[in-house]
Protein backbone atom coordinates (compact mmCIF):
# COMPACT_ATOMS: atom_id res chain seq x y z
CA UNK A 1 0.00 0.00 0.00
CA UNK A 2 1.40 3.26 -1.25
CA UNK A 3 2.36 5.89 1.68
CA UNK A 4 -0.19 8.74 2.05
CA UNK A 5 1.09 11.98 0.31
CA UNK A 6 -0.16 14.58 3.08
CA UNK A 7 2.04 14.76 6.12
CA UNK A 8 -0.06 13.87 9.44
CA UNK A 9 0.29 15.69 12.81
CA UNK A 10 2.04 13.01 14.96
CA UNK A 11 -1.41 11.46 17.06
CA UNK A 12 0.82 11.44 20.45
CA UNK A 13 0.37 15.65 20.38
CA UNK A 14 -3.34 15.80 19.49
CA UNK A 15 -4.25 16.67 22.99
CA UNK A 16 -1.56 19.67 22.54
CA UNK A 17 -2.89 20.59 19.33
CA UNK A 18 -6.31 20.82 20.62
CA UNK A 19 -5.66 23.60 23.02
CA UNK A 20 -4.41 25.92 20.09
CA UNK A 21 -7.83 26.09 19.08
CA UNK A 22 -9.09 29.45 20.39
CA UNK A 23 -12.50 28.16 21.66
CA UNK A 24 -14.25 25.18 22.64
CA UNK A 25 -16.14 22.71 20.55
CA UNK A 26 -19.80 24.06 20.54
CA UNK A 27 -21.53 27.08 22.12
CA UNK A 28 -21.27 28.19 25.80
CA UNK A 29 -24.58 28.60 27.51
CA UNK A 30 -24.73 32.32 26.77
CA UNK A 31 -24.08 32.31 23.23
CA UNK A 32 -26.69 29.25 22.77
CA UNK A 33 -29.41 31.45 25.05
CA UNK A 34 -28.97 35.20 22.66
CA UNK A 35 -32.53 35.74 22.17
CA UNK A 36 -31.45 38.64 19.43
CA UNK A 37 -29.80 35.90 17.98
CA UNK A 38 -31.84 32.69 17.97
CA UNK A 39 -35.05 33.69 19.25
CA UNK A 40 -36.90 31.70 21.94
CA UNK A 41 -35.97 28.50 22.68
CA UNK A 42 -37.60 25.21 23.81
CA UNK A 43 -35.89 22.11 24.98
CA UNK A 44 -35.79 20.62 21.31
CA UNK A 45 -34.22 23.18 19.88
CA UNK A 46 -30.87 22.30 21.38
CA UNK A 47 -28.55 19.63 22.81
CA UNK A 48 -25.58 19.35 25.21
CA UNK A 49 -22.20 17.97 23.92
CA UNK A 50 -20.79 14.49 25.22
CA UNK A 51 -18.13 15.50 27.72
CA UNK A 52 -15.35 12.55 29.42
CA UNK A 53 -16.80 9.49 31.01
CA UNK A 54 -14.17 8.15 34.24
CA UNK A 55 -17.05 6.92 36.39
CA UNK A 56 -20.38 4.75 36.41
CA UNK A 57 -23.66 6.23 35.99
CA UNK A 58 -24.84 4.92 39.30
CA UNK A 59 -22.33 7.47 41.07
CA UNK A 60 -24.52 10.43 39.76
CA UNK A 61 -25.64 12.14 42.82
CA UNK A 62 -29.11 13.95 42.24
CA UNK A 63 -29.56 15.56 45.09
CA UNK A 64 -30.82 19.19 44.85
CA UNK A 65 -32.27 21.92 46.59
CA UNK A 66 -36.33 23.26 45.78
CA UNK A 67 -36.51 26.02 48.14
CA UNK A 68 -33.68 27.44 50.68
CA UNK A 69 -34.24 25.08 52.93
CA UNK A 70 -35.72 21.80 51.24
CA UNK A 71 -33.56 19.50 49.72
CA UNK A 72 -34.58 16.53 47.92
CA UNK A 73 -33.03 13.33 47.11
CA UNK A 74 -34.25 13.52 43.06
CA UNK A 75 -35.11 16.66 40.80
CA UNK A 76 -38.92 15.30 40.54
CA UNK A 77 -42.03 17.47 41.49
CA UNK A 78 -45.73 16.82 40.18
CA UNK A 79 -47.46 19.54 39.44
CA UNK A 80 -51.11 20.37 41.61
CA UNK A 81 -53.42 19.50 39.22
CA UNK A 82 -56.39 17.72 40.13
CA UNK A 83 -55.55 15.01 37.27
CA UNK A 84 -51.76 14.66 38.70
CA UNK A 85 -51.34 14.81 42.06
CA UNK A 86 -53.89 13.89 45.09
CA UNK A 87 -52.35 11.34 48.27
CA UNK A 88 -51.23 8.42 46.44
CA UNK A 89 -49.43 10.48 44.55
CA UNK A 90 -47.86 12.73 47.04
CA UNK A 91 -47.02 10.19 49.20
CA UNK A 92 -45.72 7.45 46.23
CA UNK A 93 -43.35 10.38 44.31
CA UNK A 94 -41.66 11.87 48.44
CA UNK A 95 -40.91 8.14 48.65
CA UNK A 96 -39.24 8.00 45.77
CA UNK A 97 -37.03 11.31 46.66
CA UNK A 98 -39.21 13.57 45.50
CA UNK A 99 -42.17 15.62 45.97
CA UNK A 100 -46.32 15.89 44.92
CA UNK A 101 -47.92 19.24 45.17
CA UNK A 102 -51.36 18.59 46.11
CA UNK A 103 -53.44 20.47 44.24
CA UNK A 104 -56.46 23.01 45.44
CA UNK A 105 -59.39 22.66 43.16
CA UNK A 106 -61.16 21.05 46.18
CA UNK A 107 -62.53 22.02 49.40
CA UNK A 108 -60.34 22.82 52.11
CA UNK A 109 -60.61 20.20 54.64
CA UNK A 110 -60.41 17.58 51.90
CA UNK A 111 -56.97 19.31 50.83
CA UNK A 112 -56.21 19.62 54.41
CA UNK A 113 -57.00 15.72 54.62
CA UNK A 114 -54.51 14.38 52.14
CA UNK A 115 -51.53 16.91 53.58
CA UNK A 116 -52.57 14.82 57.34
CA UNK A 117 -52.55 11.65 55.24
CA UNK A 118 -48.90 11.99 53.87
CA UNK A 119 -47.55 13.29 57.23
CA UNK A 120 -49.01 10.13 58.79
CA UNK A 121 -47.95 7.63 56.27
CA UNK A 122 -44.43 7.07 56.77
CA UNK A 123 -42.56 8.02 60.27
CA UNK A 124 -40.07 7.62 62.28
CA UNK A 125 -41.73 8.29 65.91
CA UNK A 126 -45.01 9.56 65.42
CA UNK A 127 -45.38 12.07 67.51
CA UNK A 128 -49.04 12.33 67.47
CA UNK A 129 -50.81 9.31 66.70
CA UNK A 130 -54.36 8.63 66.60
CA UNK A 131 -55.40 7.46 69.60
CA UNK A 132 -58.73 5.59 71.24
CA UNK A 133 -59.90 5.22 74.88
CA UNK A 134 -61.33 1.90 75.58
CA UNK A 135 -64.55 3.08 75.60
CA UNK A 136 -64.16 3.26 71.58
CA UNK A 137 -65.86 0.94 68.97
CA UNK A 138 -64.65 -1.45 66.78
CA UNK A 139 -66.66 0.78 64.06
CA UNK A 140 -64.19 4.05 64.89
CA UNK A 141 -61.13 2.01 63.94
CA UNK A 142 -62.70 0.98 60.93
CA UNK A 143 -63.74 4.74 60.06
CA UNK A 144 -59.68 5.24 60.93
CA UNK A 145 -58.78 2.44 58.39
CA UNK A 146 -61.11 3.71 56.23
CA UNK A 147 -59.75 7.22 55.91
CA UNK A 148 -55.87 6.52 56.92
CA UNK A 149 -55.39 3.53 55.64
CA UNK A 150 -54.22 1.85 59.32
CA UNK A 151 -55.88 0.16 62.11
CA UNK A 152 -52.66 -0.16 64.92
CA UNK A 153 -54.11 1.90 67.28
CA UNK A 154 -52.66 2.40 70.83
CA UNK A 155 -55.69 2.85 73.49
CA UNK A 156 -55.46 5.11 76.70
CA UNK A 157 -57.63 5.94 79.87
CA UNK A 158 -58.16 9.17 78.39
CA UNK A 159 -58.08 8.67 74.37
CA UNK A 160 -55.82 10.69 74.02
CA UNK A 161 -51.82 11.47 74.11
CA UNK A 162 -50.28 11.76 77.43
CA UNK A 163 -52.88 9.24 78.37
CA UNK A 164 -51.84 6.24 80.22
CA UNK A 165 -51.56 3.35 78.29
CA UNK A 166 -53.84 0.66 78.66
CA UNK A 167 -53.61 -1.47 75.50
CA UNK A 168 -53.54 -1.46 71.89
CA UNK A 169 -55.72 -2.97 69.20
CA UNK A 170 -54.81 -4.20 65.67
CA UNK A 171 -56.31 -5.43 62.01
CA UNK A 172 -56.21 -8.94 63.54
CA UNK A 173 -58.31 -7.90 66.92
CA UNK A 174 -60.73 -6.30 64.80
CA UNK A 175 -61.73 -9.07 62.61
CA UNK A 176 -64.89 -10.89 62.48
CA UNK A 177 -65.89 -8.48 65.49
CA UNK A 178 -69.53 -6.35 65.21
CA UNK A 179 -69.11 -3.11 64.73
CA UNK A 180 -70.62 -1.57 68.01
CA UNK A 181 -67.87 -3.89 70.07
CA UNK A 182 -66.43 -1.80 72.34
CA UNK A 183 -62.15 -2.34 72.36
CA UNK A 184 -61.78 -2.64 76.05
CA UNK A 185 -63.27 -6.26 74.70
CA UNK A 186 -61.19 -6.72 71.99
CA UNK A 187 -57.51 -4.81 73.15
CA UNK A 188 -54.48 -6.30 73.41
CA UNK A 189 -53.11 -5.50 77.24
CA UNK A 190 -49.82 -7.60 77.30
CA UNK A 191 -47.84 -5.00 75.78
CA UNK A 192 -44.10 -4.07 74.86
CA UNK A 193 -43.25 -0.89 75.31
CA UNK A 194 -39.83 1.26 75.31
CA UNK A 195 -39.06 4.33 77.46
CA UNK A 196 -39.31 7.72 76.39
CA UNK A 197 -36.12 9.11 75.37
CA UNK A 198 -34.98 5.95 73.59
CA UNK A 199 -32.91 6.61 70.57
CA UNK A 200 -35.00 5.74 66.85
CA UNK A 201 -31.80 3.39 65.95
CA UNK A 202 -32.36 1.52 70.11
CA UNK A 203 -36.54 1.33 69.38
CA UNK A 204 -35.88 -0.15 65.68
CA UNK A 205 -33.86 -2.87 67.27
CA UNK A 206 -36.73 -3.32 70.01
CA UNK A 207 -39.29 -3.41 67.17
CA UNK A 208 -37.47 -6.39 65.64
CA UNK A 209 -36.88 -8.35 68.23
CA UNK A 210 -40.33 -8.25 69.69
CA UNK A 211 -41.72 -9.37 66.15
CA UNK A 212 -45.19 -6.76 66.74
CA UNK A 213 -46.67 -4.41 64.42
CA UNK A 214 -46.10 -1.22 66.84
CA UNK A 215 -44.12 -0.06 69.54
CA UNK A 216 -45.67 2.45 71.91
CA UNK A 217 -43.16 4.67 73.63
CA UNK A 218 -44.20 5.83 77.48
CA UNK A 219 -43.01 8.09 80.44
CA UNK A 220 -42.03 6.59 83.74
CA UNK A 221 -45.66 6.87 84.40
CA UNK A 222 -47.32 4.62 81.69
CA UNK A 223 -48.09 7.43 79.97
CA UNK A 224 -48.05 7.49 75.99
CA UNK A 225 -45.85 9.89 74.62
CA UNK A 226 -45.04 8.47 70.98
CA UNK A 227 -45.78 5.38 68.50
CA UNK A 228 -42.85 3.51 66.54
CA UNK A 229 -44.58 1.30 63.24
CA UNK A 230 -42.72 -1.74 62.04
CA UNK A 231 -44.33 -1.00 58.26
CA UNK A 232 -42.38 2.17 58.58
CA UNK A 233 -39.13 0.05 59.07
CA UNK A 234 -40.02 -1.62 56.33
CA UNK A 235 -40.45 1.51 54.24
CA UNK A 236 -37.09 2.66 55.16
CA UNK A 237 -35.36 -0.50 53.97
CA UNK A 238 -37.24 -0.11 50.37
CA UNK A 239 -37.28 3.83 50.37
CA UNK A 240 -33.52 5.11 50.85
CA UNK A 241 -33.91 8.26 48.34
CA UNK A 242 -37.63 9.62 50.63
CA UNK A 243 -38.08 12.93 50.54
CA UNK A 244 -38.75 13.54 54.71
CA UNK A 245 -37.90 16.24 56.63
CA UNK A 246 -34.87 15.91 58.88
CA UNK A 247 -36.06 16.64 62.37
CA UNK A 248 -39.34 14.69 62.44
CA UNK A 249 -38.54 12.22 59.85
CA UNK A 250 -41.69 12.50 58.30
CA UNK A 251 -42.27 12.96 54.81
CA UNK A 252 -42.14 15.99 53.27
CA UNK A 253 -45.83 17.46 52.62
CA UNK A 254 -46.64 20.15 49.40
CA UNK A 255 -49.71 21.99 48.52
CA UNK A 256 -50.76 24.62 46.13
CA UNK A 257 -53.01 27.82 46.90
CA UNK A 258 -54.54 30.33 45.41
CA UNK A 259 -53.85 34.21 46.23
CA UNK A 260 -57.55 35.33 47.29
CA UNK A 261 -58.61 35.64 50.80
CA UNK A 262 -60.10 32.77 51.19
CA UNK A 263 -56.98 31.13 50.57
CA UNK A 264 -55.61 32.11 53.58
CA UNK A 265 -58.30 30.00 55.17
CA UNK A 266 -57.16 27.07 53.78
CA UNK A 267 -53.43 27.61 54.59
CA UNK A 268 -53.94 27.53 58.24
CA UNK A 269 -56.13 24.19 57.66
CA UNK A 270 -52.83 23.04 55.65
CA UNK A 271 -50.37 24.20 58.29
CA UNK A 272 -52.28 22.78 61.24
CA UNK A 273 -51.99 19.40 59.15
CA UNK A 274 -48.21 19.57 58.94
CA UNK A 275 -47.84 21.55 55.39
CA UNK A 276 -43.98 22.33 55.04
CA UNK A 277 -44.01 23.42 51.61
CA UNK A 278 -46.52 25.74 49.84
CA UNK A 279 -46.57 26.60 46.65
CA UNK A 280 -48.79 29.51 44.95
CA UNK A 281 -50.79 28.91 42.43
CA UNK A 282 -51.54 31.59 39.70
CA UNK A 283 -50.48 31.44 35.76
CA UNK A 284 -49.08 34.83 36.38
CA UNK A 285 -47.34 35.01 39.32
CA UNK A 286 -46.22 38.90 39.03
CA UNK A 287 -49.37 40.14 40.48
CA UNK A 288 -49.98 42.45 43.67
CA UNK A 289 -51.94 39.34 45.06
CA UNK A 290 -49.21 37.45 45.38
CA UNK A 291 -46.69 39.25 46.71
CA UNK A 292 -49.57 40.66 49.70
CA UNK A 293 -50.12 36.75 49.77
CA UNK A 294 -46.03 36.07 50.64
CA UNK A 295 -45.62 38.98 52.57
CA UNK A 296 -48.69 37.24 55.17
CA UNK A 297 -47.37 33.99 54.70
CA UNK A 298 -44.18 35.20 56.07
CA UNK A 299 -45.55 37.02 59.10
CA UNK A 300 -47.90 34.21 59.86
CA UNK A 301 -45.97 30.83 59.25
CA UNK A 302 -42.27 31.89 59.31
CA UNK A 303 -41.27 28.36 58.68
CA UNK A 304 -43.32 27.53 56.06
CA UNK A 305 -41.47 27.50 52.64
CA UNK A 306 -43.01 29.36 50.06
CA UNK A 307 -42.56 28.38 46.10
CA UNK A 308 -44.18 31.25 44.16
CA UNK A 309 -44.92 31.89 40.74
CA UNK A 310 -45.13 31.50 37.85
CA UNK A 311 -42.94 33.52 35.94
CA UNK A 312 -41.00 33.49 32.88
CA UNK A 313 -38.90 36.99 33.16
CA UNK A 314 -36.29 38.40 35.27
CA UNK A 315 -38.93 41.87 36.17
CA UNK A 316 -41.71 39.51 37.42
CA UNK A 317 -39.11 37.05 39.74
CA UNK A 318 -37.57 40.21 41.12
CA UNK A 319 -40.98 41.05 42.69
CA UNK A 320 -41.01 37.58 44.31
CA UNK A 321 -37.48 37.46 45.58
CA UNK A 322 -37.84 40.87 46.97
CA UNK A 323 -41.40 39.75 48.45
CA UNK A 324 -39.47 36.89 50.23
CA UNK A 325 -40.09 33.75 47.89
CA UNK A 326 -38.09 30.85 48.74
CA UNK A 327 -38.37 29.55 45.54
CA UNK A 328 -39.79 30.14 42.11
CA UNK A 329 -41.40 28.31 39.66
CA UNK A 330 -41.21 28.89 36.03
CA UNK A 331 -43.53 28.28 33.18
CA UNK A 332 -46.15 29.74 31.10
CA UNK A 333 -47.70 27.92 28.50
CA UNK A 334 -45.46 25.40 27.98
CA UNK A 335 -47.72 22.33 29.25
CA UNK A 336 -48.87 19.95 26.66
CA UNK A 337 -52.84 20.76 27.80
CA UNK A 338 -52.04 24.42 27.94
CA UNK A 339 -53.13 26.75 25.44
CA UNK A 340 -51.92 30.30 27.08
CA UNK A 341 -49.47 31.13 24.29
CA UNK A 342 -51.81 30.45 21.56
CA UNK A 343 -54.93 32.01 22.90
CA UNK A 344 -53.41 35.03 25.31
CA UNK A 345 -50.34 35.89 23.04
CA UNK A 346 -48.48 35.84 26.30
CA UNK A 347 -45.69 33.33 27.65
CA UNK A 348 -42.02 32.42 26.75
CA UNK A 349 -40.90 29.49 25.00
CA UNK A 350 -39.56 27.44 28.37
CA UNK A 351 -35.87 27.03 28.02
CA UNK A 352 -35.39 30.56 27.32
CA UNK A 353 -37.75 31.09 30.16
CA UNK A 354 -35.88 28.72 32.77
CA UNK A 355 -32.80 30.38 31.71
CA UNK A 356 -33.36 33.70 32.31
CA UNK A 357 -34.78 33.24 35.46
CA UNK A 358 -32.89 30.87 37.05
CA UNK A 359 -29.66 32.96 35.87
CA UNK A 360 -31.39 36.22 37.71
CA UNK A 361 -32.37 33.99 40.52
CA UNK A 362 -29.42 32.25 41.82
CA UNK A 363 -27.59 35.65 42.72
CA UNK A 364 -30.42 35.92 45.23
CA UNK A 365 -29.94 32.17 46.10
CA UNK A 366 -33.55 31.15 45.21
CA UNK A 367 -33.84 27.66 43.69
CA UNK A 368 -35.93 27.53 40.64
CA UNK A 369 -38.47 24.70 38.93
CA UNK A 370 -39.08 24.21 36.37
CA UNK A 371 -43.22 23.45 35.37
CA UNK A 372 -44.22 22.72 31.70
CA UNK A 373 -42.73 21.13 28.54
CA UNK A 374 -40.95 18.12 30.45
CA UNK A 375 -41.90 15.06 27.91
CA UNK A 376 -38.96 13.10 28.92
CA UNK A 377 -35.04 12.46 30.34
CA UNK A 378 -33.87 15.02 27.62
CA UNK A 379 -36.08 17.18 28.48
CA UNK A 380 -35.42 17.09 32.36
CA UNK A 381 -31.51 17.26 32.46
CA UNK A 382 -31.86 20.33 29.61
CA UNK A 383 -33.67 21.61 32.42
CA UNK A 384 -31.55 21.47 35.06
CA UNK A 385 -28.43 22.26 32.52
CA UNK A 386 -30.00 25.48 32.08
CA UNK A 387 -30.48 26.74 35.82
CA UNK A 388 -33.65 24.90 37.22
CA UNK A 389 -33.03 23.00 40.30
CA UNK A 390 -35.38 20.56 39.77
CA UNK A 391 -38.66 20.39 37.11
CA UNK A 392 -42.21 20.21 37.58
CA UNK A 393 -44.12 17.05 36.00
CA UNK A 394 -48.00 16.98 34.99
CA UNK A 395 -48.63 14.96 31.37
CA UNK A 396 -45.63 12.93 31.90
CA UNK A 397 -47.01 11.52 35.55
CA UNK A 398 -50.54 11.53 34.84
CA UNK A 399 -51.99 8.48 33.62
CA UNK A 400 -49.76 6.50 36.53
CA UNK A 401 -51.76 3.97 38.62
CA UNK A 402 -51.10 7.28 41.73
CA UNK A 403 -53.27 9.95 39.82
CA UNK A 404 -56.42 10.34 40.04
CA UNK A 405 -59.00 8.53 37.79
CA UNK A 406 -59.85 5.52 36.98
CA UNK A 407 -58.87 4.38 33.56
CA UNK A 408 -60.77 3.59 31.06
CA UNK A 409 -60.27 2.39 27.50
CA UNK A 410 -60.05 4.93 24.80
CA UNK A 411 -59.37 3.89 20.41
CA UNK A 412 -58.08 0.43 22.26
CA UNK A 413 -55.67 1.93 24.59
CA UNK A 414 -55.78 1.69 28.48
CA UNK A 415 -55.97 5.79 29.39
CA UNK A 416 -56.73 7.90 32.20
CA UNK A 417 -58.49 11.54 31.86
CA UNK A 418 -55.95 14.52 31.81
CA UNK A 419 -56.80 18.10 31.80
CA UNK A 420 -55.45 21.42 31.78
CA UNK A 421 -55.98 23.56 35.19
CA UNK A 422 -57.75 25.93 32.65
CA UNK A 423 -59.68 24.21 30.80
CA UNK A 424 -63.75 24.84 31.01
CA UNK A 425 -64.00 21.19 32.60
CA UNK A 426 -61.13 22.69 35.62
CA UNK A 427 -62.88 26.04 35.75
CA UNK A 428 -66.60 24.40 36.12
CA UNK A 429 -65.10 21.84 39.32
CA UNK A 430 -67.04 22.43 42.52
CA UNK A 431 -70.01 24.08 41.40
CA UNK A 432 -73.21 22.65 43.08
CA UNK A 433 -74.20 19.64 41.24
CA UNK A 434 -71.26 19.77 39.15
CA UNK A 435 -69.69 16.56 37.34
CA UNK A 436 -67.18 14.70 39.57
CA UNK A 437 -63.59 14.74 37.36
CA UNK A 438 -63.18 11.44 37.49
CA UNK A 439 -60.15 12.08 39.77
CA UNK A 440 -61.88 11.36 43.47
CA UNK A 441 -58.05 9.32 44.08
CA UNK A 442 -58.34 6.47 46.63
CA UNK A 443 -60.89 5.17 48.45
CA UNK A 444 -58.66 4.82 51.76
CA UNK A 445 -58.77 8.75 52.10
CA UNK A 446 -60.98 11.11 52.55
CA UNK A 447 -63.13 11.68 49.25
CA UNK A 448 -64.19 15.19 47.43
CA UNK A 449 -67.59 15.48 47.96
CA UNK A 450 -68.61 16.94 44.70
CA UNK A 451 -71.54 18.02 46.34
CA UNK A 452 -70.39 21.09 48.73
CA UNK A 453 -69.59 24.14 46.77
CA UNK A 454 -65.63 25.57 47.02
CA UNK A 455 -64.11 28.41 45.70
CA UNK A 456 -62.53 27.24 41.88
CA UNK A 457 -58.49 27.25 41.93
CA UNK A 458 -59.12 26.96 38.29
CA UNK A 459 -60.74 30.49 37.85
CA UNK A 460 -58.59 32.05 40.52
CA UNK A 461 -55.51 30.53 39.12
CA UNK A 462 -56.16 32.56 35.69
CA UNK A 463 -57.73 35.54 37.48
CA UNK A 464 -61.47 34.80 35.80
CA UNK A 465 -63.57 34.14 39.00
CA UNK A 466 -65.49 37.31 38.61
CA UNK A 467 -65.76 36.65 34.17
CA UNK A 468 -69.20 36.18 32.99
CA UNK A 469 -67.49 34.63 30.58
CA UNK A 470 -65.14 31.44 30.96
CA UNK A 471 -62.18 31.85 28.83
CA UNK A 472 -60.35 28.76 28.67
CA UNK A 473 -56.52 28.45 28.85
CA UNK A 474 -56.56 25.15 28.81
CA UNK A 475 -57.72 21.56 27.08
CA UNK A 476 -58.89 18.50 28.35
CA UNK A 477 -58.11 14.96 27.15
CA UNK A 478 -56.59 11.80 28.01
CA UNK A 479 -52.80 10.13 28.24
CA UNK A 480 -51.84 6.13 27.87
CA UNK A 481 -51.18 4.26 30.80
CA UNK A 482 -47.62 4.55 32.41
CA UNK A 483 -47.74 1.98 34.90
CA UNK A 484 -46.91 3.02 38.69
CA UNK A 485 -44.24 5.98 39.20
CA UNK A 486 -43.19 2.87 41.85
CA UNK A 487 -41.42 1.96 38.40
CA UNK A 488 -41.55 5.28 36.46
CA UNK A 489 -39.75 7.51 38.48
CA UNK A 490 -36.46 5.39 39.65
CA UNK A 491 -36.49 4.71 35.38
CA UNK A 492 -36.57 8.80 35.35
CA UNK A 493 -33.90 9.05 38.37
CA UNK A 494 -31.60 6.33 36.51
CA UNK A 495 -32.14 8.32 32.95
CA UNK A 496 -30.45 11.62 34.25
CA UNK A 497 -27.74 9.53 35.76
CA UNK A 498 -26.88 8.32 32.52
CA UNK A 499 -27.22 11.60 30.85
CA UNK A 500 -24.89 13.49 33.34
CA UNK A 501 -22.74 10.63 32.87
CA UNK A 502 -22.50 11.32 28.96
CA UNK A 503 -21.89 14.67 29.70
CA UNK A 504 -19.07 13.95 32.21
CA UNK A 505 -20.54 15.01 35.43
CA UNK A 506 -21.41 13.53 38.69
CA UNK A 507 -23.93 15.59 40.05
CA UNK A 508 -26.49 18.18 39.36
CA UNK A 509 -24.52 20.46 41.24
CA UNK A 510 -20.93 19.65 38.85
CA UNK A 511 -23.33 20.23 36.04
CA UNK A 512 -24.49 23.84 36.94
CA UNK A 513 -21.28 24.73 37.48
CA UNK A 514 -20.02 23.05 34.52
CA UNK A 515 -22.44 25.27 32.54
CA UNK A 516 -21.89 28.72 33.92
CA UNK A 517 -17.53 28.26 33.54
CA UNK A 518 -18.95 27.43 29.88
CA UNK A 519 -16.95 23.91 29.98
CA UNK A 520 -20.27 22.13 29.41
CA UNK A 521 -21.08 22.77 25.59
CA UNK A 522 -23.92 22.84 23.63
CA UNK A 523 -25.41 23.04 20.16
CA UNK A 524 -28.50 24.51 18.78
CA UNK A 525 -30.77 22.13 16.28
CA UNK A 526 -31.72 22.94 12.71
CA UNK A 527 -35.87 21.34 12.17
CA UNK A 528 -33.77 18.18 10.34
CA UNK A 529 -31.00 17.92 12.88
CA UNK A 530 -34.45 17.30 15.04
CA UNK A 531 -35.72 14.87 12.58
CA UNK A 532 -32.44 12.82 12.79
CA UNK A 533 -32.03 12.63 16.37
CA UNK A 534 -35.58 10.98 16.61
CA UNK A 535 -36.45 7.66 15.59
CA UNK A 536 -36.96 7.78 11.48
CA UNK A 537 -36.48 5.51 8.24
CA UNK A 538 -38.54 2.16 9.48
CA UNK A 539 -41.58 0.92 8.37
CA UNK A 540 -42.74 0.37 12.38
CA UNK A 541 -41.17 -0.17 15.65
CA UNK A 542 -41.73 -0.56 19.25
CA UNK A 543 -40.76 1.85 21.67
CA UNK A 544 -40.18 0.44 25.41
CA UNK A 545 -38.48 3.01 27.61
CA UNK A 546 -37.36 0.71 30.06
CA UNK A 547 -37.75 -2.68 31.65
Amino acid sequence: MPAPSEDFLDPSEALAHLQTYSTQDGLSVHQLMDSELHGGLTYNDFLMLPGRIDFPASDVVTETRITRNVALKTPFLSSPMDTVTETEMAISLALLGGIGVIHHNQSPESQAAMVRAVKRHENGFITDPVVFSPNHTVADVLDIKARLGFCGIPITDTGSLGGKLVGIVTSRDIQFESPSTPLHEIMITSLVTARQGVTLNEANIILRSCKKGKLPLVDDQGRLTSLLARSDLLKNQNYPLASKNPESKQLYAAAAVGTRPNDRDRLRLLVEAGLDIVVLDSSQGNSVFQVDMIHWIKDTFPNLEVIAGNVVTREQAANLIAAGADGLRVGMGSGSICITQEIMAVGRPQATAVYAVAEFASKFGVPVVADGGIGNVGHIVKALALGASAVMMGGLLAGTAEAPGEYFYHDGKRVKAYRGMGSLEAMEAGKPGAKANGASGSKKFAARPTSVHYENAATTRYFSESSAVKVAQGVSGDVQDKGSVKAFVPYLCVGVQHSLQDIGVKSVTALKEGVKTGQIRFELRTASAQVEGGVHGLNSYTKRLYA
